[in-house]
């Protein structure tokens, strides 16, 4: 099988990196081929002598990466899973139950040394105990984790495990490289009111989401009928009862729907019907956001609201997959009311930055009441220039505010909103080497610019500061205490050079040190 571009770089990237260290992150959105590019990982790897054990935490995801295995590859491999062991194969790759080999009779029949190569499907999920109990116990192995989350913040909690980000390709490229379908998103103008709905484990307790939601079901089911059209539609629920009650609705007011769960005697079957296209539109209570692909699905509908970006992804991923006849994938968004602003909405799929998602979803929620979709793209643009100009309001404010300070410290956020850094505005530690504290070069050599040790939160915002700092240097640009002291007067001195900087300077001092207007 041959690779796409982007696979070839991902599979160069990881055996590049894994020269020097020892466990990578792979960052690949859904319906990119992830299996497909670590079942050739693991192709390598088997041709140099190595053993490969492939974890998942879930049997559709167990008998996926197999399948994937011998379509990319043409190798079999072993199963660690309930009655099935992998302890007397002659296969060099093993498909592994987190389940099962998380427990010690288990894991300990086989020796410590094993496995030379560990990688992680869904590996969101690695913190875990189980997890961590078995990476512990092959912790001479060399560890891939591969997952589909664009979010920042769990790349940083990541960061905790992995050293290095081997490679990502962003969902907004797959996109524009036609890999994916374009995506579409109109908000129902409808509000439901979520703000009194508990916090469990950092997202939304379904059981009350379940019972925050009914009183809505009706109205939303009606709102599908107009709004969906011909399109293949999954729909995602908080609870069992609550998709079975929205599916007896939908179907009471004439639309072709049905309902799967994990005890669902049929569900091979209603699956297999749905990709047919012999009913339009399945519910289902968080049961297909791992390891289920049908590129038929045109619209998805989520109305288990969470906090989670990963968890938002995978929703949504479940219908990016390209197919004959599909335009684009439609997101039916609400007018969800909450007591705080952390909601996932469709701009989190795509925006770099959170102040352009907010804005993204400001324009999208004002748009509900039109008939038309607002394409993800389009918005995207719309979102970055509000976001720019409530970033220059921001700057402005924080400029004024800067006037009566004397203090000769540094503030690095101050300083890179100043100079119009978003690189240092919106940095994350994405490795476990990033989340290091300053080492005591870095301090020493950001206290002769001005900058406190207080205010450096660790190695990799340090590294990316001091970058910043030479190369501002190098340009001839205007240094950190010219940008504190012109800031003190109401100028803005973040695009001037140092020569400029030093005459507005002299101006002022002229002047009485007084603010200098020209």
């Amino acid at each position: 099988m041959n690779l796409r571009p982007y696979q070839e770089q991902a599979v160069a990237a990881v055996l590049s990196k894994w020269e020097t260290a020892r466990r990578l992150l792979l960052v690949l959105p859904t319906g990119t081929g992830k299996t497909i590019v670590f079942a050739k990982l693991a192709e390598q790897m088997v041709m140099s002598g190595r053993r490969v054990l492939i974890l998942a935490h879930r049997d559709e995801l167990i008998r996926q990466a197999a399948d994937k295995l011998i379509q990319a590859t043409g190798m079999s491999c072993a199963v660690e899973k309930a009655d099935e062991t992998a302890l007397d194969s002659l296969d060099y790759i093993t498909v592994g139950s987190v389940q099962t080999l998380m427990r010690s009779n288990r894991l300990e029949r086989f020796p410590r040394d094993h496995y030379d190569v560990i990688v992680v499907d869904e590996t969101h999920h690695i913190l875990s105990p189980s997890y961590q109990r078995i990476l512990d116990y092959w912790d001479q192995a060399h560890v891939l984790g591969v997952t589909a989350t664009p979010d920042r913040g769990d790349k940083k909690n990541l960061g905790q495990f992995f050293e290095e980000l081997a490679f990502e390709y962003p969902i907004r490229q797959a996109i524009k490289d036609k890999w994916l379908c374009s995506i579409v998103a109109k908000t129902i103008p409808l509000n439901i009111d979520i703000a009194g709905v508990k916090t469990s484990q950092g997202d939304y307790d379904p059981k009350e989401l379940g019972t925050a939601l009914d009183p809505y079901l009706e109205q939303i089911a009606g709102h599908l009928k107009t709004t969906i059209g011909r399109r293949q539609t999954l729909v995602f629920l908080p609870l069992i009862k609550t998709s079975e009650k929205f599916c007896g609705i939908l179907q009471g007011i004439g639309l072709n729907a049905r309902h799967v769960s994990g005890v669902s005697e049929d569900r091979k079957e209603l699956l297999r019907d749905f990709a047919a296209n012999k009913f339009q539109i399945l519910c289902n209570s968080m049961l297909l956001t791992e390891g289920y692909d049908c590129p038929q699905i045109a619209c998805v509908v989520c109305l288990r609201p969470t906090k989670i970006r990963s968890l938002y992804a995978q929703i949504i991923g479940r219908g990016t997959r390209p197919a004959e006849f599909k335009e684009n994938l439609l997101i039916l968004d609400f007018l969800w009311h909450t007591s705080k602003h952390d909601l996932c909405h469709p701009a989190h799929l795509i925006a770099e930055k959170p102040e352009v998602a907010d804005a993204m979803t400001e324009i999208q929620d004002e748009a509900a009441k039109g008939d038309e979709p607002i394409d993800l793209e389009t918005l995207d643009k719309a979102g970055e220039s509000r976001a720019l100009k409530q970033r220059e309001e921001a700057l402005a404010k924080e400029l004024r505010a800067q006037r009566n300070k004397k203090g000769k410290v540094l503030d690095p956020v101050w300083y890179a909103v100043s100079i119009n850094a978003d690189d240092l505005n919106d940095y994350e530690p994405s490795s476990l080497n990033e989340l290091q504290p300053p080492t005591n070069p870095q301090l020493d050599l950001l206290a002769k610019w001005g900058f406190g040790d207080k205010s450096i939160p660790n190695r990799g915002y340090a590294s990316k500061l001091i970058d910043r700092l030479i190369a501002r240097s190098k340009a001839n640009m205007a240094t950190p205490r010219q940008v504190r002291i012109l800031a003190q007067y109401g100028r803005s001195a973040g695009t001037l050079t140092f020569d400029e900087a030093r005459a507005c300077i002299d101006k002022i001092a002229k002047n009485g040190w007084r603010p200098v207007y020209d």
